[in-house]
């Protein structure tokens, strides 16, 4: 951990919501004059499309059904762990990124100077700017740990998204087919075959994190594959966990946040539809007091 050349990272499950803590970090970034050098989490991948789908067939043929980019044989926990602890030590690394569309391939040739990226393939590595105030990782493994690496003891602030499971699945069903053309039917495979890994690498991240935010919808969603819609905001909650609650001024959160309310003594919970509110309220002191530490 560094107070010099601090990492933040967000962490959840794909269809998590990780993009409404994202936004709701870029709004402080901006409000605060707060230089980010930003890390997609999709970036730091081992393999391309077409390099994953040749190797999810060859574990199937070998019997193996769970091969998934949940796992560390998809992903380099190395780069994760070396990325976050050279960062804290000097300020600097090296970042790439994950071309997911035609815009995107556009934009990453213009910028490289290339012709040749398309959509499923990685840019060419690259130094980030200089001169950041922190690091800002969004993705799947940013408290990732393993036998041989552990990024999480690099991390100065880890912040999980993490909706109860069926909401979860409820949201990754329905942005799969909005977002990318899947049926019903493909998703469910892919969440059956993620299952081990998402047990054994992504639910333990929730317990390094210092703070979670769980929605939990407040209609039924027992059965999550024949969902018609998504529960809304305000059919739900957010459980908002503090792994430490010293520090932290709940009656002027409280305040702040209408029909919230304490649950347990480092737990809030506050109506669905003030989820981003919340999490600027609560996020926001954190990074002023990070920048005014780093310059000390």
């Amino acid at each position: 951990m560094s107070r010099k050349h601090p990492v933040i990272a967000i962490t959840g499950s794909s269809g998590a919501g990780t993009t409404t803590a994202k936004r709701a970090f870029e709004n402080i970034f901006r409000r605060e004059k707060i230089h980010a050098a930003v890390i997609e989490g999709d970036s730091l991948h081992s393999l391309d499309r077409m390099a994953f789908r040749a190797a999810a067939a060859d574990a199937a043929k070998a019997g193996n059904n769970t091969f998934s980019h949940f796992g560390p044989e998809a992903n380099h926990f190395d780069k994760i762990e070396g990325m976050f602890k050279q960062y804290g030590e000097t300020g600097m690394c090296q970042r790439r990124y994950y071309v997911h569309s035609e815009s995107e391939a556009v934009e990453h040739n213009k910028h490289f100077g290339l012709t040749n990226l398309t959509p499923g393939v990685f840019t060419p590595w690259e130094d980030i700017e200089k001169d950041s105030d922190l690091l800002f990782y969004e993705g799947l493994h940013g408290l990732a740990k393993n036998d041989q690496h552990d990024a999480a003891k690099y991390v100065d602030l880890g912040i999980g998204v993490v909706p109860v499971v069926n909401l979860e699945w409820i949201q990754k069903i329905h942005r799969d087919k909005a977002e990318r053309g899947y049926s019903a039917e493909a998703t469910v495979d892919t969440i059956m075959r993620r299952m081990p890994d998402y047990i054994k690498y992504i639910t333990p991240q929730f317990s390094r994190t210092h703070i979670n935010f769980q929605r939990v919808a407040t209609v039924d969603t027992s059965n999550p594959f024949i969902a018609r819609d998504i529960p809304t905001p305000d059919e739900s909650f957010v459980v908002c966990r503090f792994r430490d609650p010293k520090g932290f001024d709940f009656p002027y959160m409280l305040s702040m946040i209408p029909n919230s309310f304490m649950s347990r003594a480092n737990t809030m919970v506050v109506p669905g539809g003030k989820m981003s509110h919340t999490m600027e309220i609560i996020l926001a002191p954190i990074m002023h007091d990070m920048i005014e530490n780093k310059k000390k």
